[in-house]
């Protein structure tokens, strides 16, 4: 049964186009092709980024932090509650009216510190701004280096500068050692971060940025046994190109340097919607969509991976909406923060009161500045 499934998993026409076979992809005359087996080699390099990953954060995003002065602000803690306790891990996190007016009366406490609890509880959970850092630290260098290294591999190919030699003799098309490493490293480094994602922060967007990493792997994995290497490095090296702008503007938005933020995002914004709007839709997408067909009949493959493609295209839409709102934020004036990000909750009117008579309290102690900072 096994052989019966992986016979019609590798039928050469779900992969190939008509009158090709994988025999044909066979190394010979000096000629090396994609293989399927390549690909093994990246489930063990995934957990190796993750091992660097961590020797990263701990001993140069860390440090890196305490040199931007990146600070965490003052939490006010919930004070031990087990009936609240209970509620918050078994029900949810942001009970109804009802359920608080319930709790009040099992809890022994008034409606108002039910609410405070929970809104503070919900704080402690909330991801510390030093790890923020510390997960753009990392994702930011990744995505430079992979951008500058996926430039290098492609920017002096043909095909760079005419999209219709992506297709030139497909797929009988020998791979370089360049564009192997290249292919093994990103996708080695989406399986890490889909392995890492439940650790990670976690937005607004959690169940869209798992689409994108499952896609994203897919889409590279087929792109490499199908042998689309060529449209494969474009695309791996035009989304490369917004993403480590978007990581530097968090990282200097989490040490306060408001302007500088604020500048890069505007840059990104601009890089973002350009690629990913205008050169991937218009340029990339036609180029895997209609050059094909002029040598060879539409088969499973080709629409395969021009379905994974609209499902990236309709998350760069999703991703862009978010991007122009705070554009707009950071136009009128506003304050540029992250929309996928929850934001810090702040106590209510009675705790106003209580600071306005007696001073900044937390948990009984004064403390210099209690002002909510908005971050990523």
């Amino acid at each position: 049964m096994f052989q019966t499934l992986y016979s019609y998993f590798w039928w050469e026409r779900l992969w190939l186009p008509a009158n090709l076979t994988w025999a044909d992809l066979e190394d010979r005359d000096g000629r090396v092709y994609a293989k399927a087996s390549d690909l093994y080699i990246t489930l063990p390099l995934a957990f190796l980024f993750l091992v660097v990953r961590h020797l990263f954060e701990t001993y140069v995003a860390t440090p890196l932090a305490g040199l931007l002065n990146v600070k965490e602000k003052v939490r006010l803690k919930a004070t031990p509650n087990a009936v609240l306790e209970k509620f918050y891990a078994a029900t949810t996190k942001h009970p109804k009216q009802a359920d608080v007016e319930m709790l009040s009366k099992k809890s022994g406490c008034t409606v108002r510190q039910v609410e405070r609890w929970f809104r503070r509880r919900r704080n402690q959970d909330r991801p510390s701004l030093l790890k923020k850092f510390r997960e753009a630290s990392w994702r930011f260098t990744f995505y430079l280096i992979a951008f500058i290294a996926g430039m290098a591999v492609i920017v002096d190919k043909p095909w760079f500068y005419d999209l219709r030699e992506v297709w030139k003799g497909y797929p009988i098309q020998s791979m370089l050692p360049s564009q192997y490493w290249y292919y093994m490293i990103e996708l080695s480094f989406y399986w890490s971060l889909l392995f890492s994602i439940a650790s990670d922060v976690k937005r607004k967007d959690f169940k869209e940025q798992i689409i994108h990493h499952v896609a994203t792997i897919i889409l590279i994995s087929f792109s490499w046994f199908a042998n689309y290497v060529r449209a494969g490095t474009l695309i791996m090296a035009l989304h490369d190109s917004s993403d480590y702008l978007l990581e530097s503007a968090k990282m200097f938005n989490y040490a306060g340097w408001r302007n500088t933020c604020n500048n890069i995002f505007i840059v990104f914004a601009a890089v973002f919607i350009i690629t990913r709007l205008v050169i991937l839709p218009f340029w990339i997408m036609h180029c895997t969509v209609f050059y094909p067909l002029d040598l060879y009949p539409a088969f499973f493959g080709y629409y395969f991976f021009n379905f994974m493609m609209v499902v990236l295209q309709s998350l760069h839409i999703f991703w862009a909406y978010l991007i122009i709102r705070m554009a707009q934020k950071f136009i009128t004036g506003k304050v540029v923060e992250d929309e996928r990000s929850d934001r810090e909750e702040t106590d209510n009117s009675e705790e106003e009161e209580e600071v306005a008579k007696n001073g900044p309290l937390s948990n009984g102690h004064p403390v210099l500045n209690n002002n909510h900072r908005k971050t990523d």
